[in-house]
């Protein structure tokens, strides 16, 4: 057989040279490997032997670029959540430790991007371009380096900010049916963080490829696509994918906070990662607990939302606001998952199937639905205008149910069920339109003076968006005052009123009853 001169002549200048660096006194580096092999797969886990090293959470590579993390670190074998498709996978295929965590590129370059749980894109934009990658497991931020919730989070739904107001870093659970407006409450608090300096995350779990289509398309819509990183799994994808999403979601919100930015983060929903970490937990052939999740489901949510605060001063005084959602069946509050989620979190916003049949719009339901933290953070502007509103429409509510018997109302009853009627109408809200501070302002104080009383209930729509008109025309150092939310002096009261009044002054002469007609 004959050998090519140049090719041993190669080889034989590889080998002097190996010698003279061995007389020069350097050897070469040997890197130990551990590597295992697959024992068996079934659908998002495997099992595999042979690592006696391997740590709990520790990321293996398997063939094809396919990952997984190591979740049962058994003496005999490891039981490993795949993190892609388990077909790619058989039986003694080799396994390799990373000797890593999972982690997730976090950074400015996010902005913009819809990525998986991994990091990878999903856009069609080419490369994520970030310079620091994080665990998507970390520890929450102990509790002395935190500070107490005192900044509102705007999120330009009146029953929200008026009733149930979120602070900035605080955890506000959002829960109801299906199909019932709880992700556009989400979506609208988003849109309304439009040059407020508030950076956002959507984390979309298990969701249908046509509702990430239309959440994507809303925010690029209204250019809140610029402000937002989107990490989404949708229902196709393995289990423990839609697993890791919410923390890898969380690691890029926190790096925004650790910078000492206000960051909101949106959950939608938990009630699927609950789900798949079931899923998993079966597979894995963990011990059954209540409605068959595994004992630690309150754990994995708890270590989640405790990320979720707000930073004090030497920590940065960042804040990272958490809306989780969640799904709930029949209007069952007390199920395994909303109980869990309700006891975690800061408050709840309770939306109701019952009201939105009836197209109060968003459906929530004020009675049910609570603030824990947020009225310390609510403006004392419009705390001192919606201070009795809560009060007021809850006697309307209770007034109401009691009117539906047929029984006859005095004169004090008849006028508190129509200023309840237009509390009603004026909390209600078009989807992806978010109202500003100062109009907020201007439609509570008219509601509480009592200036939409003679207003037709079929014509309170065209009155709101008076109010709004006429708002946009006050005095800009009263505007800034306003959107501060210092307290206000009964100068800047009246000269609210002032402005309002006006654009109200047509329905005056009106008669209320049933059948009249606007101009």
């Amino acid at each position: 057989m004959m050998h090519d001169p140049e090719s041993l002549h190669g080889v034989f200048e590889r080998v002097l040279g190996d010698m003279a660096r061995m007389r020069q006194g350097t050897t070469p580096e040997f890197t130990p490997r551990e590597v295992g092999r697959v024992i068996s797969v079934s659908t998002g886990i495997a099992k595999v032997s042979g690592l006696p090293g391997v740590g709990y959470e520790e990321r293996l590579e398997f063939p094809g670029g396919l990952h997984g993390i190591a979740f049962n670190v058994d003496p005999d074998e490891i039981g490993v959540v795949l993190l892609g498709d388990h077909a790619r996978l058989q039986a003694g295929d080799p396994v390799e430790r990373s000797k890593r965590v999972m982690d997730i590129p976090v950074g400015d370059g996010l902005l913009g991007r819809l990525i998986d749980p991994m990091g990878r894109p999903l856009d069609g934009m080419g490369r994520v371009m970030t310079s620091k990658r994080l665990p998507i497991e970390r520890p929450s931020v102990p509790i002395m380096a935190r500070a107490p919730v005192t900044v509102p989070l705007q999120t330009g739904i009146k029953v929200i900010d008026a009733l149930i107001p979120i602070g900035r870093g605080q955890r506000e659970l959002i829960l109801g049916d299906r199909k019932t407006g709880k992700s556009t409450i989400a979506l609208d608090t988003i849109l309304n963080q439009k040059d407020t300096g508030v950076l956002c995350v959507l984390c979309i779990i298990g969701q249908r490829a046509s509702a990430v289509a239309t959440a994507v398309a809303n925010l690029r819509t209204h250019g809140a696509l610029e402000y937002t990183a989107v990490v989404v799994t949708e229902g196709s994808d393995p289990p423990g994918l839609t697993y890791i999403a919410p923390y890898a979601a969380t690691s890029i919100a926190e790096h925004w906070m650790e910078a000492g930015r206000d960051v909101l983060i949106v959950y939608d929903d938990l009630t699927q990662h609950a789900r798949a970490y079931r899923e998993l937990s079966l597979l894995l052939r963990r011990p059954p607990g209540r409605e068959a999740y595994p004992g630690d489901i309150f754990y994995i949510h708890s270590r989640l939302l405790e990320r979720s605060t707000h930073l004090g001063p030497a920590a940065g005084g960042g804040s990272l606001t958490a809306l989780p959602i969640i799904e709930t069946e029949a209007q069952n509050l007390s199920a395994y998952i909303p109980t869990n989620l309700i006891s975690i979190t800061d408050g709840q916003i309770y939306v109701s199937p019952s009201l939105f049949e009836l197209g109060v719009l968003p459906a929530v339901d004020v009675g049910k639905s609570v603030s824990r933290v947020g009225g310390k953070a609510q403006s004392a502007i419009v705390r001192s205008v919606a201070s009795d509103l809560k009060l007021d429409y809850a006697q309307f509510e209770e007034l109401e149910s009691f009117a539906r018997f047929g029984a006859r109302l005095g004169e004090d009853n008849q006028k508190i069920l129509e200023h309840g009627r237009r509390i009603r109408e004026c909390l209600k809200q078009q989807a992806a339109s978010p109202v500003p501070v100062v109009a907020q302002v201007a439609i509570l104080l008219a509601l509480s003076t009592g200036l939409f009383d003679p207003v037709p209930l079929e014509h309170m729509a065209s009155a709101l968006s008076s109010i709004q008109t006429a708002a946009s025309t006050l005095p800009k150092d009263l505007m800034q005052r306003i959107e501060a939310g210092k307290r206000w002096s009964p100068e800047d009261r009246a000269a609210v009123l002032a402005v309002v009044r006006p654009s109200l002054s047509s329905w005056e002469a009106l008669p209320t009853e049933p059948g009249a007609s606007g101009p």
